[in-house]
């Protein structure tokens, strides 16, 4: 795993308070309603798991990728995983582990 470099652009890091408030602010109405489905459905030992998640979300949003990068994305022809499957992944591995 290497390090990437955090693009902020001219205005400094994005300040995105981490709040359940903060980060439902930082949302796209599409993502917000599943943020509150999955802050809802966490127990107490998930709840900062899920927060900083969909704050890291949240963040990416606030600093949107050069136009190369986000046209890459959307052909499907950067590289690695999209992250939803990755996280798919690890919730079923986490879901069998506890069986």
């Amino acid at each position: 795993m290497s390090a990437q470099p955090v693009h902020y652009g001219d205005s400094g890091a994005p300040s995105i308070p981490r709040t359940q408030n903060g980060v439902a602010e930082a949302l796209p109405p599409a993502d917000r309603m599943e943020f509150y489905r999955e802050m809802g459905q966490a127990d107490e030992h998930e709840l900062l798991g899920v927060l900083r998640r969909w704050w890291l979300r949240a963040t990416m949003y606030a600093d949107p990728l050069p136009e190369s990068v986000r046209t890459a994305v959307e052909n499907g022809t950067a590289p690695g995983r999209p992250a939803a499957a990755v996280l798919r992944e690890a919730q079923a591995a986490r879901e069998a582990d506890s069986r």
